[in-house]
This record gives structure tokens, C-alpha cells and sequence, in this order.
């Protein structure tokens, strides 16, 4: 009798739950006009110019009042501050965001299993594999850098030495991405041993374990089986229409890609240099034209880059104060003193320009210290060509 009645219960909330989907509403149907999907390609790092991609492609999707948003991802991670604006984007969406990691042999590492968990479609293609979620600093961790390694010999309740700043980082980002987990009703353990334990799993292993919602071949795989799909749009339940669906897929243009390269610290910093030391060549050759346009398009190019990222600007200082030291070396006669101090601002500015702890990224500390004798050579060279040039005897006027 009790097995009967539990059969029944059973059946009264399937029904239920039927009844629920069917009074969902549809997202797709319009008078007569097929849905329109937009699908946004994204391989690569996740940086500044990627959130802002991201985020122009949901803004023109919602314009045009798309059924569904695609985000086709492989990438290996990227920046934290980057990752969470995506993140943001999404949970604030006014249209349902599918995640697909593809094609096969994709990956959505790092920052990537973040975004997936918090995506109201997560998908993946065969082959494709995702998570290794441990924060890391990238760049600041490099032989010679003096930095040491995070400590991995605790977690929680295990002994062992432990890196507390590590630790802080670790922990925040493990209460982010479970948070994530219970919002999308996904498995919210594994996200926390791919934070803490750097886990990663295969597609076919992650539908297994609830991670994911799908396994589909491309695109158009996955529109088919998202088609009636019920999915939780911030506080309503609906139900994805996209048969015929019109589908438009945006890469990344030139513009983007530019943006890439100009969000990484290090270049920023080379272009500041070559932005001084241009306009320097020009204040002491006047009419040679060409460092000076050099060196004001790679100063405008470094503010810019500064610009995208989430920089220190008491590291720019100490950068612009310690290049301007070693420039006031070649005029004044210090014997060395000057130099040596804007070298050392150069160094100590250099390693305070990006939060590390906040981005995930830093600049390298042997790139500081080779920019650092580079800069160092030419500002002395300058000041020996000088010292020479001032012990000649004079060659003009009546003792010439």
C-alpha cells in the first residue's frame, strides 16, 4: 500500500511539474518572424577586451530582441576582473545566455568554468573538457622572480604550511562559483574541488555529474536541443522556441584583437618606455620628427592600455618619476646618483602596477629588471657621448 502511494505521489508531481512547463511562457515567438539567435566566438584568453566584446555582442542581441545568446568559448582562463564583468553580463541578462564549449576538442579552463556555471545553458562539445579553476597570478610567478609559489599542502581542515593572501583568494573564488552552482541548480561540489583541487573533467563526465546540461556536436546541435526547452530567466521560468531559428555568428574584429594585446601589462609598460625615450630623442634632436611621432603614438597607446586595466597609479608615478631620474642624469652632473634612484623607481613602479592579488596578472619581475639595464645603458651612454663631446677643445670662434 505504502509503494502504491509513493507511485502516486510520484505521478502527482510529474504532473505538476508538466502543468508548470506548459504555463511557461515561450521566448522566440514573434508575429510570424522566426527567432533569431546570436552566437558570440570567443578563443582565447579572457582579458578586458573580450568582457567588452562580450558585452557589445549581449547588448546588440538584446536590441534585436534575440531568443537566445550563444557564447561559443575555448579558452585556457584569463583575468579575473574580466571573467566576473562576463559573469555579471550574464546574470543580468534580459535574454536566456547558452555557454558551448566547442568545437570538440575545446576547453573551458579556468576563468572559462566560471562562466559556464553561470550560463542558463551549459553545453559542451565531445572531446571538449573543462575546469582546473584554481586562481593563479599570471606572469608574477617566473624564475628569478624572487615571488614563491602558492602553498597547496592545506585546504580547510588539512595541515601544512599554507599562503594565507593564497588562501583568501582561494576561498573567495570557491564561495563565488558554488554560489553560481546553486543558482543554476548545477554540481556545486565539483566546482569547488576545480577551485580548490584544480579538478577538471571531460564533457560526457560532466553531464554525468550534473556540471553541464548538454553534449552537442555544434551550433545547430545545440538549438535543436534547447528547442522547448524550460530554463529560469531571473525570476520567471520560460521556454526557448528556436525552431528555424535565424542564427548570427560575430567574431571578434581587428579592433578587439588590438584591445587583446594592449590589456597586457607588459606591453603597456614597454609602450610607456618607448614613449618617454621617443619624446626624450626628440627634446635632444629637435627636426629628427621621427621619435617624436613614435614616442607620443606609443605614449597615447600605453595610457590607453592603462586605461583598460585595473593599474596602481602610484606605480605609474614611481615608472614616470624613475624615467624621468635616469633622463635628468644625462644634464646634471650627479656622478650616477640620479640614475641609479630613477632605476630603482622604474623597478619598484613596475612591480606596483597591477594588483596581482585583484587581476590575476602581473608584470614579470626579469622584464622589469631587463627594461630596467636597457634603460639604464642607453640614458649612461647618452651621458658618456656627452661627457666626451664636453672635453673636446673647443672648434668654433677665434679659438677655432
Amino acid at each position: 500500500m505504502k509503494a502504491c502511494n509513493g507511485r502516486i505521489g510520484r505521478v502527482a508531481r510529474q504532473i505538476a511539474i508538466g502543468a508548470v512547463a506548459a504555463c511557461a511562457p515561450w521566448i522566440g515567438h514573434a508575429d510570424g518572424e522566426p527567432p533569431r539567435v546570436v552566437v558570440l566566438v570567443v578563443d582565447g584568453m579572457i582579458n578586458p577586451a573580450t568582457a567588452e566584446f562580450f558585452s557589445r555582442g549581449l547588448a546588440q542581441a538584446q536590441t534585436q530582441n534575440a531568443a537566445l545568446l550563444v557564447l561559443e568559448l575555448d579558452t585556457p582562463g584569463g583575468l579575473d576582473v574580466s571573467m566576473r564583468a562576463i559573469i555579471k553580463d550574464i546574470l543580468n541578462s534580459t535574454i536566456p545566455v547558452a555557454t558551448w564549449v566547442g568545437p570538440a576538442g575545446a576547453r573551458a579552463a579556468s576563468a572559462g568554468t566560471y562562466i559556464v556555471y553561470a550560463s542558463h545553458v551549459a553545453a559542451m562539445a565531445p572531446a571538449s573538457n573543462l575546469g582546473a579553476a584554481t586562481p593563479v597570478a599570471i606572469g608574477a610567478l617566473t624564475p628569478g622572480s624572487g615571488a614563491k609559489p602558492p602553498a597547496t599542502e592545506r585546504s580547510d581542515s588539512r595541515s601544512g604550511p599554507i599562503d594565507t593572501m593564497h588562501e583568501k583568494v582561494v576561498n573567495d573564488a570557491a564561495a563565488f562559483i558554488r554560489s553560481l552552482a546553486q543558482l543554476r541548480g548545477r554540481n556545486a561540489d565539483f566546482a569547488e574541488r576545480a577551485v580548490r583541487q584544480a579538478h577538471s573533467v571531460s564533457a560526457r563526465e560532466a553531464l554525468q555529474a550534473g556540471v553541464i546540461d548538454l553534449i552537442a556536436n555544434d551550433v545547430d546541435d545545440l538549438l535543436r536541443q534547447c528547442d522547448g526547452r524550460q530554463i529560469t530567466l531571473g525570476a520567471a521560468k520560460v521556454r526557448l522556441a528556436l525552431a528555424g531559428a535565424q542564427v548570427q555568428i560575430v567574431r571578434p574584429d581587428w579592433r578587439t584583437g588590438l584591445l587583446g594585446v594592449l590589456s597586457n601589462p607588459t606591453v603597456a609598460l614597454m609602450l610607456m618606455m618607448l614613449g618617454i625615450y621617443g619624446l626624450f630623442a626628440e627634446v635632444v634632436h629637435p627636426g629628427a620628427a621621427l621619435p617624436g611621432i613614435a614616442g607620443g603614438i606609443c605614449l597615447l597607446l600605453a595610457l590607453y592600455a592603462l586605461h583598460l586595466l585595473p593599474v596602481n597609479w602610484a606605480g605609474v608615478g614611481l615608472i614616470l618619476l624613475g624615467a624621468s631620474l635616469m633622463i635628468a642624469e644625462v644634464f646634471l652632473p650627479t656622478f650616477g646618483v640620479i640614475g641609479v634612484g630613477g632605476i630603482v623607481a622604474l623597478v619598484v613602479g613596475g612591480m606596483m602596477l597591477i594588483d596581482a592579488d585583484g587581476t590575476g596578472l602581473a608584470v614579470p619581475f626579469p622584464f622589469l629588471v631587463g627594461i630596467a639595464a636597457v634603460s639604464a645603458a642607453v640614458i649612461f651612454g647618452f651621458g658618456t657621448f656627452a661627457v666626451r663631446a664636453r672635453r673636446r677643445p673647443v672648434s668654433a670662434g677665434s679659438e677655432g
